[in-house]
């Protein structure tokens, strides 16, 4: 009878967890709303003060855009993904690559701050109808046949947090519990010989979080380049956002992040 109580309890944990992600994904925040009843007097009673100010009405007054809460914020969110698309953009910039490949990380991240000094060529599985200079799109799925054109292809490629999400479904393609691992194939196929490889996930205790990634061990993304390739650079974020970086992989082995970010830059021997 216990037995039954406790599955009844983590049952009912879950589905609370499950009902606070859906409200989120609604854009519903409880302590958000809590948060901007008192926000919100405090931009009442600024606008009614403001309104009293000499000059107030020299210009014209158009819709009101109520902002909350950013007066006690920080001046910018600088998490993981900020620090690993500073340390990865610099170190393509000192290697500068003939051809520049990078297959799902962040447009207005990553991609964007290589842009600002060379071509790239972002892959996705989604489309990009926007145009952004410096920047060529092309759709394509990874865990489909690679087509012949894109075999040993570049001496650069980059791909940032986003082989923890192959095959969970997240971004349209297909359910596949082993779609990390057709992507690490892919990937490597995708560089020529003596070209460099820059990949990036989340590191610490493994486990899927579905749909939103899956968090591998160290040691594992390090096993993905114990054959045929030689690891030159390593780096690691950990959860307060602080950076070490390392010529090798002793740093990644090391690290004992319960969820961070691991970087490995390895070249492919040839």
């Amino acid at each position: 009878m216990h037995r039954s109580v406790r599955r009844g309890g983590n049952s009912s944990n879950r589905n609370r967890k499950m009902l606070r992600a859906l409200l989120r994904n609604a854009g519903i925040r409880p302590d958000r709303l809590i948060r901007a009843s008192c926000d919100w007097r405090c931009y009442v009673r600024n606008r009614s003060d403001f309104r009293r100010m000499p000059g107030a009405d020299e210009m014209p007054w158009g819709r009101e855009l109520p902002i909350l809460g950013e007066w006690d914020e920080s001046s910018g969110a600088l998490g993981a993904y900020f620090y690993q698309d500073l340390t990865v953009a610099r170190w393509i910039h000192e290697i500068c690559p003939r051809r520049h490949v990078d297959v799902g990380s962040r447009v207005d991240g990553f991609i964007g701050s290589l842009a600002v000094f060379r071509e790239v060529e972002a892959i996705d599985i989604r489309p990009q109808t926007q145009i952004v200079p410096n920047v060529r799109f092309h759709q394509l799925d990874l865990m489909a046949a690679l087509p012949a054109e894109w075999t040993q292809c570049t001496d650069s490629l980059s791909c940032l947090h986003t082989i923890e999400h192959f095959g969970l479904g997240r971004y349209g393609d297909k359910l596949d519990p082993t779609g990390h691992l057709k992507g690490i194939k892919q990937l490597k196929t995708m560089v020529a010989p003596g070209g460099m490889l820059y990949l990036s996930t989340q590191i610490g205790s493994e486990r899927i979080e579905f749909n939103a990634h899956r968090v591998f061990a160290p040691t594992t993304l390090l096993s993905w380049f114990s054959e045929e390739w030689t690891i030159e650079r390593t780096a690691v974020i950990g959860e307060a956002c602080q950076v070490s970086e390392s010529a090798g992989p002793e740093l990644l082995a090391q690290s004992e992040c319960v969820t961070g970010v691991g970087i490995v830059a390895a070249r492919k021997r040839g």
